[in-house]
């Protein structure tokens, strides 16, 4: 494992204090996770002060990538590996035993207190490999954490449930099952990851631990939430404003943000239980078991994919209704066809353009309000507005609001890795407030001003009605399409990066991970005869993902309706990820050690939102005639 020490580090690492606490630490605070936060704030801020701006363009795509890996369903775990004196004796020759050995070894306490925890630091820049039979999870969680038995008796994580605590041990030990030359049989780096940084620290009692040196500042964690948060589920919402009334639909909002808001926060404080969480499927398993890691894994790509496929039909609808003649069938075609070559744009490039799709949505909203003031009169105008109504037209069709409305909050899947991600981790409730803030009032925005607009002629995605509608300059119309087809070309590639990891896993692949290099002056590990054939890897990995994109063209083909894939992953997916889950991770991790008001609370919660989701999801299959829409 390369070791990362910039040469302007080295020295005021050596003359930093080589006490169990930072300098600037009260010695009279006692909680653990308080403690981690502040050792990661520190060394956060002694890794950068050599290097370029910490909220430079650079460091923004850096900090959106690390976030981009969240949700990849793979029989393995990439970890971060301990750079230690000695590693050069652990290499491809060991047994699994051995390496197992090592590893009990270093998390123990050192007896010899010969390392201090802030002398020479160990920034670990690359990835050991896991790979177990249990281990189906995400790809960036740590590898060593502090022991179990002694860290239980902090503050926090004394509050959590025996159940909790066993399957939080059984995680830690999961993730010492190390297959020692799986680093070796891959010849390539991963290049397309950005790694986290981690650091090992040493506590009072003399037990250490590997913690995530948070990189992010709170602009890049507001700028990946909003990223995670912004997308082409706004655009249906003034559909599930008409659906629902202007009495039910504005609380219906400001519910769901409410209550994501709320479990984007729960979330977090299930986070700091233990270090070795990084990611939101390790929570679903610390708190039911390996199959709920899977299910949430399953999830995921669920989400993912439909996704992709509302991307692909709002892509074609959009471009048909400004240039009509090839039809929605041969756009969604054209459409796949562009994403193919742009599913093998490597991911640093493609983070680098995921700014544009903030851009493009709020463009788009703005627009519409411009659209909306500059036409005089009815349809389309906000200086004529179209007839509404407090309560639903079409009770029937109130379901469909539900997931309609809530269709653009699911971005809890990435919030764990990007709070792990963070610099000054205490600061993540006021990065929340302004990212929520934000997002909500851009919701609101365009709902409120798309269903003033358009009435009940309103359609399944509003930028459709702007461009059927004959009185708006034609650079604007031509300045919406252009945005949404960019949205597609951004962040379809992104969400398919977990899609296309899960198929080379299916097929015995696993994306090569980063050799293992102990010395420079020695050579690299080389592949065993048991490693794929390179070539063979190529055109796996290539099958894959133009499979991928087919399979989502082919989906958008036969399921074409925009407003029913947004009601579905609103309905089903959101709220389940969103709201569902996280409450009841905290429900049996903290278990009565939750007040009871809040315990009340979270129960309500859990009710009525499996209600919505049970029912959401249903009616997003029943036919529309059915339900007297035409």
């Amino acid at each position: 494992m390369a070791r990362h020490r910039a040469s302007t580090q080295s020295d005021s690492h050596t003359s930093t204090s080589s006490s169990s606490t930072p300098q600037n630490i009260p010695q009279h605070e006692i909680n653990d996770n308080d403690l981690r936060r502040r050792w990661a704030a520190e060394i956060s801020t002694i890794h950068n002060s050599a290097s370029e701006a910490p909220n430079s363009f650079d460091n923004f795509a850096r900090s959106w990538q690390r976030a981009a890996h969240f949700p990849e369903v793979a029989p393995r775990r990439s970890s971060f590996v301990l750079a230690l004196p000695g590693d050069e004796e652990h290499g491809p020759g060991l047994s699994i035993d051995e390496t197992r050995a090592l590893l009990r070894q270093r998390s123990a306490p050192d007896e010899r207190g010969l390392e201090p925890p802030f002398g020479e630091a160990d920034y670990l820049l690359d990835y050991g490999t896991v790979d177990g039979e249990f281990d189906i999870s995400t790809r960036t969680t740590p590898l060593l954490g502090r022991s179990y038995e002694p860290s239980y008796g902090t503050t926090v994580s004394s509050r959590i449930s025996e159940s909790a605590r066993l399957h939080a041990a059984q995680l830690h030990r999961e993730q010492q099952f190390i297959e020692a030359d799986a680093a070796a049989a891959a010849a390539e780096t991963d290049t397309e990851r950005e790694p986290f940084l981690v650091k090992r620290i040493q506590h009072e009692d003399g037990s250490k631990e590997a913690i995530i040196v948070g990189q992010s500042t709170v602009p890049q964690t507001i700028f990946n939430s909003v990223n995670v948060l912004i997308g082409i589920g706004l655009l249906s919402l003034p559909l599930g404003l008409m659906y629902a009334g202007w009495l039910i639909g504005i609380p219906l909002l400001i519910f769901s943000a409410a209550a994501t808001a709320y479990t984007a926060k729960i979330l977090a404080k299930c986070m700091d239980v233990d270090p070795t969480l990084v990611t939101y499927a390790d929570l679903a398993y610390i708190s039911f078991g390996p199959h709920a890691r899977i299910v949430t894994s399953l999830l995921f790509c669920l989400e993912l994919m439909g996704a992709c496929v509302a991307l692909v039909v709002l892509f074609a609808d959009s471009i048909d209704a400004l240039i009509p003649g090839l039809g929605a069938l041969r756009w969604k075609l054209i459409c796949g066809a562009i994403l193919i070559p742009m599913n093998f744009v490597p991911l640093r490039l493609l983070s680098l353009s995921s700014i544009l799709g903030i851009f493009c949505c709020t463009s788009i909203v703005l627009i519409i309000f411009v659209d909306g003031i500059i036409k005089p009169e009815s349809p389309g105008s906000l200086r004529d507005p179209a007839r509404t109504s407090l309560l639903p037209e079409n009770w029937s069709a109130v379901p469909l609001s539900f997931g309609l409305i809530m269709s653009p909050w699911g971005g809890h899947s990435v919030f764990p890795n990007i709070y792990k991600d963070m610099r000054h981790p205490h600061k993540y409730g006021t990065s929340l407030w302004v990212t929520y803030i934000f997002t909500f009032l851009l919701d609101l925005a365009m709902a409120v001003a798309g269903w003033l607009m358009f009435g009940p002629n309103v359609r399944d995605e509003i930028t459709s009605n702007i461009l059927l509608t004959v009185g708006y300059p034609n650079w604007l119309s031509v300045c919406i399409v252009a945005f949404i087809a960019i949205i597609p070309l951004t962040k379809v590639p992104l969400s398919c990066r977990p899609l296309v990891s899960t198929a080379e896993s299916l097929c015995g692949l696993h994306p090569p991970p980063p050799t293992r290099r102990h010395d420079k002056s020695k050579p690299k590990p080389q592949p065993h005869n048991h490693s794929p054939n390179p070539f063979l890897r190529t055109v796996v990995q290539s099958t894959a993902r133009i499979l991928t994109i087919c399979i989502i063209t082919f989906i958008a083909i036969v399921f074409p309706y925009f407003d029913r894939i947004m009601a579905f992953i609103g309905a089903s997916l959101c709220i389940t990820i969103c709201i569902i889950l996280p409450v009841a991770f905290y429900l049996r991790i903290f278990g009565s050690s939750i007040p009871f008001w809040e315990r009340v609370v979270d129960w309500v919660l859990l009710g009525v939102c499996s209600t919505m989701a049970v029912v959401g999801t249903a009616w997003a299959f029943i036919p529309r005639e059915r339900i007297g829409l035409s």
